[in-house]
């Protein structure tokens, strides 16, 4: 079984940075995918970016040149570096963990808002 906690999530200025942190417990392979995920509200979650071992990632066009994904596995720790926020940004973000079999988990979210 694993388990996410989320942490970082907070109030920031348009423009502002945030580092959100999801720590993981349990059995946690280079192999497995990490990533975040965010909830506005009234929309549906979408996937803002990911990471498989330490080099593969993907982003969110959305958010593409502003986020970084990074992860230490050591750690199985996930990480997102959140630069030039803006208020569209503001959302729940939570981590998942897309294991090699196709099983995810889920945290409990971190709320992230954007005043402008």
């Amino acid at each position: 079984q694993v388990q996410l906690v989320e942490s970082g999530g907070g109030l920031v200025q348009t423009g502002g940075s945030l580092r959100l942190s999801c720590a993981a417990s349990g059995s946690i392979f280079s192999s497995d995918t990490m990533g975040w995920y965010r909830q506005a509200p009234g929309k549906e979650r979408e996937l803002v970016a990911s990471i498989r071992g330490t080099s593969s990632t993907n982003y969110a066009d959305s958010v593409k040149g502003r986020f970084t994904i990074s992860r230490d596995n050591a750690k199985k720790t996930v990480y997102l570096q959140m630069n030039s926020l803006k208020p569209e940004d503001r959302a729940v973000y939570y981590c998942n963990v897309e294991t090699y079999y196709g099983v995810n988990y889920w945290g409990k979210g971190t709320l992230v808002t954007v005043s402008s």
